[in-house]
């Protein structure tokens, strides 16, 4: 039993350093197609605040993967907390950092009593996350759509520095590091201490490994897969903020077809289908290779039919590599 343990993070850090090598060469070779653009300064910035929002649902959907599970509801739960956040921000009288605090606090609420609603069926009753996070999805939309038919335009411009601000202006040659990539690696960084270091973390592994095992050897299993949704729930509402700060509104026309991409990027950066496996590193390099695919398709004038064509080809490439190495590999 002790010797696997090294054998399996030693298979974590091959995969990952794969992946970090088959990006490099992606950059490489798109850089010179496309004659030095993707790799100016300002294209750069340009990618990694455009994966923001996505890595947030994504490593709220890893979350809940992981205990085999999966939520449809992401992409309608950015479109309602948005919603609910600019409508907030316009009604409240605070102003300045408080308005946001404030803001950013209800929004999380939604997010987390969305995802708890998420969990109740499939923990208490026992129903397919497929099924009862599809139903959310349509009433967080719905619901967006009865609170505004249209875009709430902010009236404060507080959220300007979340949206488009910079910070670490001329690091590295860069035109500034924007503030909501550094809230995105923030939260990623807290999240994967919570997945790779904390007791609730081997929970969730323990869960989706084996749901029965977990409970016969004393796991929470209720508490913990609902924590998982909620989890979920919140890192959509942080997606949410992010697009409402650099829009100036929040639209319940937002976060349409968001929760493909989000599962996407979590299976291509190694978080198993089946349960039990996946990191949030793997998810970010899922998503930022996922993002180099889009903005490498839209240098080259790619249509964005086949820009989908072409996403769901990688999914569907990720799935099957990891059913033959669990296969093949794990004999």
């Amino acid at each position: 039993m002790t010797a696997s343990v090294p054998k399996g993070r030693q298979a974590y850090y091959l995969r990952l350093a794969a992946a970090v090598a088959g990006l490099i060469a992606l950059v490489v070779v798109v850089n010179v197609f496309t004659h030095g653009s993707f790799l100016s300064p300002t294209n750069i910035v340009n990618v990694l605040r455009q994966i923001t929002y996505n890595v947030m649902l994504a490593i709220g959907q890893t979350f809940v993967i992981i205990t085999a599970g999966i939520d449809l509801s992401v992409g309608s739960l950015v479109t309602l907390c948005g919603v609910v956040m600019a409508l907030f921000a316009n009604a409240t009288g605070l102003s300045g950092i408080w308005l946001v605090i404030a803001t950013v606090l209800v929004g999380m609420g939604v997010g987390a009593a969305a995802g708890t609603m998420n969990a109740i069926p499939v923990v208490t009753l026992r129903l397919p996350p497929f099924i009862t996070t599809l139903a959310m999805m349509l009433m967080a939309r719905g619901l967006a759509y009865i609170l505004s038919p249209g875009p709430v335009q902010l009236k404060s411009d507080a959220f300007n520095t979340i949206g488009i601000g910079f910070a670490f202006s001329g690091l590295f040659g860069l035109p500034g590091i924007p503030v909501s990539v550094i809230l995105m690696a923030v939260v990623a960084v807290i999240l994967a201490t919570v997945l790779g270091r904390m007791r609730v973390g081997r929970y969730l592994y323990a869960i989706g490994g084996n749901e029965e095992a977990a409970r016969l050897a004393g796991v929470p299993v209720a508490r913990v897969k609902t924590l998982a949704y909620v989890i979920s729930g919140m890192c959509a509402s942080i997606a949410a903020l992010l697009l409402m700060s650099l829009f100036g509104s929040g639209a319940p026309q937002t976060g349409l077809g968001f929760e493909l991409p989000a599962i996407a990027a979590s299976v291509v950066g190694g978080t198993s289908l089946m349960g039990g496996r996946g990191t949030v590193v793997g998810t970010f390099f899922g998503a930022l290779l996922i993002g180099v695919l889009n903005n490498v398709m839209n240098l080259l004038n790619i249509q964005s039919y086949t820009q989908e064509v072409v996403l769901g080809l990688v999914i569907l490439i990720a799935v099957v590599l990891d059913e033959l190495r669990k296969r093949y590999l794990t004999r």
